[in-house]
């Protein structure tokens, strides 16, 4: 029999947990060229674009450590946040384009990311939900009795 610990880590979550990486590096990248090279074109969308970055990067280490109740609490509100982030700077980035003439990850919904920053935040609660810490879910489950722990 597989171990909670190695059992949350295969299939999808692995996989979650690779495209979470990828984008950190992603956005980490874009945000320090930008910062770098122009932020005083777009102070706004640049910074926005860091603050995605470290969303993704936190995201990232919440979920690999997501087994223990502290790190499951910080995946879930890390991944909130970048959902409201898309929402938020994808419809600004529509309604107020001129504040967004410059691209950011969450711009357009990741339009420049293939709407991936959209989705990712509803694959990584589902995930989460599915998948509580290994301490709830052991309290969770009947013991000989018939009784939850």
């Amino acid at each position: 029999m597989t171990s909670p610990a190695r059992r949350r880590m295969s299939g999808i979550g692995l996989v979650l947990v690779a495209v979470y990486a990828i984008m950190a590096l992603a956005a980490s990248g874009r945000s320090f060229v930008q910062i770098v090279q122009r932020f005083d074109e777009a102070p706004v969308a640049y910074s926005l674009s860091a603050v995605s970055a470290a969303v993704y990067v936190l995201a990232t280490l919440a979920l690999v450590f997501a087994g223990s109740r502290r790190w499951y609490v910080v995946a879930s509100v890390a991944i909130a946040f970048e959902l409201v982030g898309v929402l938020v700077v994808g419809t600004l980035s529509l309604l107020m384009p001129a504040v967004f003439q410059h691209p950011t990850v969450w711009s357009v919904y990741g339009y420049g990311y293939l709407f991936i920053p959209l989705v990712l935040p509803f694959v990584g609660l589902w995930w989460l939900r599915s998948h509580p810490p290994i301490a709830a879910s052991i309290a969770a489950t009947p013991d000989a009795t018939g009784a939850r722990r």
